[in-house]
């Protein structure tokens, strides 16, 4: 009877639509976010209506205990939609109709300091028989579910679970560990980075670690700080290495299958601003390290930023494509720019230039002399400010940001912070940040949300005794350089998408993303807001994105970038949206959670939206 259930389930499969399904957060293992489905296009898709609505009941403002940021994106697989929440449940509902079919609940100590309650998704693995979801939680457990039932699977690691924090946290029983983006799964691995603390240079190691999927035993370890007699080791003075937080994957990962590669964006050394007690390029920090699946051996890294001061890390999955006739992986940063690369080797497919930057004034600080700037593509966000470019959308919030400056040095790209307050671009936020792009390969374009919000921060010393000599402090309640009402201090825009074609490494075009709903009362062209979330492109020629903090949900032609379609939603959707086919209905589905909240605005919620053709 098994194998009959299982030979139907492969008939039905085979005979759903390229592209029926969403079984990666990224739409592949490759990140590339694109459906080949086009039933919705062009010139039907301001017909889109809601089709059904499902609330979590999963949701904190941050009156009592932490906030929430709803980021999830779901996968779909065989009629069935999975999603988690920020309190780590992870759920399943009828695809169709958003009917709630079973929810699974780890027990998610809410009482814990985390910094926000969160988790971005699940990982679905099958080998025909068995259904595996595979996700982690704040609290730093790895968790395998029967996507049948809801149930967790006994055979995975204690009834379950896998502790990720064993052998990590008893050193700093202080600092945290977990896991809020989805693994990655190749074969029979799942492949996790981790949440780590940033804060203090010592902490828990942001070690990549693959498990059995099947018994949660670990298989390999990648050392993301080198140790000693490891590649790269050299590049840590003295000890530096020893006991080093962050250089961690907090990310989403991507797998060449075919290639049995796993490609890993690592983020900055802990300290994030100060780096005079870790001397030295800090390999595998802000690296781009291709991997092999099987046994954890690295094939080749690319560093974007040596020896980071400024939290610019690797915010976004590496999108495998192809490019200039082989193999690639696009990889967006915080800074603003584009790398592309030779997937095999890691070698740039534009050059890119080693350029002298500013040295640190900070006393005991070595900031590295040189930083990596690709010559393609053009940077898609704002580098450097100057006095003249003070904003003028309003008269209160010129005179707000002119008090800001003050005093202040205005820096470009990797100028280090010094004892005075300094003005930089991008901001700790980007720039750009997860889960990054979405890849057209009918015209090899990369399409890329990004703001311009810049920080302003300066050094300061600490006390005699400090773990740190200095730490890097705002000037006001916010790093943030804007206004009590979030206007950024420069002038707009403030927000773009951004089409990139990677073929000739040049804009298609550029549109201005998001609106302040109280400006454009005001007569003020719209002017571009902060965004968190990510894009879809589709066959049907359109781009859908939500991350504006204007709860809005738009669609744009992916020729064009004129705005084709918009909805408001309840609340801002700092998530990447996701498409899929009905298998009854045959109706084409696009899906959004709109949880508002965050680092940029003050509405808070817990709605999944589906849209359809009516």
């Amino acid at each position: 009877m098994k194998t009959l259930y299982v030979l139907l389930c492969a008939v039905a499969c085979a005979q759903q639509p390229a592209g029926s399904e969403w079984p990666h957060h990224g739409g592949s293992a490759a990140g590339t976010r694109y459906s080949p489905l086009k039933q919705i296009n062009r010139g039907n898709v301001t017909r889109l209506r809601v089709a059904w609505s499902y609330k979590t009941g999963d949701v904190s403002d941050g009156t009592v205990g932490l906030r929430s940021a709803f980021e999830t994106t779901p996968l779909m697989v065989g009629g069935v939609l999975y999603l988690t929440t920020p309190f780590c449940r992870l759920i399943a509902l009828d695809a169709e109709t958003g009917k709630e079919r079973w929810s699974f609940d780890p027990k998610l100590d809410r009482e814990k300091p985390f910094n926000l309650f969160v988790n971005r998704g699940a990982a679905y693995w099958s080998d025909g028989r068995k259904q595996r979801l595979l996700y982690g939680t704040l609290d730093g457990r790895l968790v395998s579910v029967d996507a049948r039932t809801g149930k967790p699977d006994p055979a995975f690691g204690q009834d379950g679970y896998v502790d990720l924090t064993r052998g990590y946290l008893e050193e700093f029983p202080q600092s945290r560990m977990g896991l809020t983006s989805p693994p990655a799964v190749y074969k029979n691995l799942v492949i996790a980075g981790s949440l780590v603390s940033d804060g203090d240079p010592r902490g828990p190691a942001g070690d990549l670690r693959a498990f059995d999927v099947r018994t949660g035993k670990e298989v390999w370890r990648f050392h993301t700080v080198p140790r000693p007699g490891e590649f790269g080791h050299d590049t840590w003075a003295a000890d530096s290495w020893k006991g080093r937080g962050g250089t961690n994957a907090w990310s989403l990962l991507s797998v060449d299958s075919e290639r049995g590669m796993v490609f890993v964006p690592l983020t900055s050394p802990s300290y994030d601003y100060y780096g005079g007690d870790r001397k030295g390029q800090n390999l595998f920090g802000d690296s781009i390290v291709a991997l092999d699946a099987l046994t954890g051996k690295r094939i080749w890294h690319f560093q974007t930023v040596h020896h980071n001061l400024w939290d610019y890390d690797l915010p976004a999955q590496p999108v495998l494509i192809e490019s200039h006739g082989v193999p690639a992986v696009a990889q967006i940063a915080k800074t603003g720019f584009v790398f592309l690369l030779n997937r095999l080797t890691g070698r740039p497919l534009f050059p890119v230039e080693e350029r002298s930057v500013p040295a640190s004034t900070v006393p005991g600080e070595e900031a590295w002399p040189t930083q990596p700037f690709p010559t393609r593509p053009p940077p898609f966000a704002r580098q450097s400010f100057k006095a003249e470019e003070l904003t003028t959308v309003t008269e209160e919030s010129r005179r707000e940001c002119r008090q800001l400056i003050e005093g202040a040095v205005f820096g470009t790209l990797f100028t280090p912070l010094s004892e005075s307050p300094t003005v930089l671009f991008p901001g700790t936020n980007g720039g750009a940040n997860w889960p990054g792009p979405s890849f057209d390969p009918e015209t090899h374009t990369l399409f890329v949300n990004s703001h311009d919000n810049g920080m302003l921060l300066r050094m300061v010393k600490r006390p005699e005794g400090s773990v740190v000599p200095y730490r890097a402090r705002a000037l006001s309640g916010s790093d943030r350089f804007w206004d009590s009402n979030m206007y950024p201090c420069q002038q707009p825009p403030w927000g773009h998408l951004t089409a990139i074609d990677l073929e000739r490494g040049e804009f298609r075009w550029r549109s201005t993303l998001g609106v302040f709903d109280d400006l454009a009362a005001k007569g003020i062209p719209p002017t571009g807001t902060s965004n968190l979330g990510g894009s879809v492109v589709t066959a049907g020629g359109l781009v859908f994105i939500g991350a504006t903090n204007d709860s809005r949900f738009r669609a744009f032609d992916k020729e064009s970038g004129k705005e084709l379609w918009v909805t408001r939603l309840t609340a801002s959707a700092h998530a990447a949206p996701m498409t899929y086919l009905g298998q009854k209905s045959g109706k084409q589905f696009v899906v959004i959670a709109a949880g508002g909240g965050n680092k940029y605005n003050r509405t808070f919620s817990d709605e999944l939206v589906a849209f359809a053709l009516p």
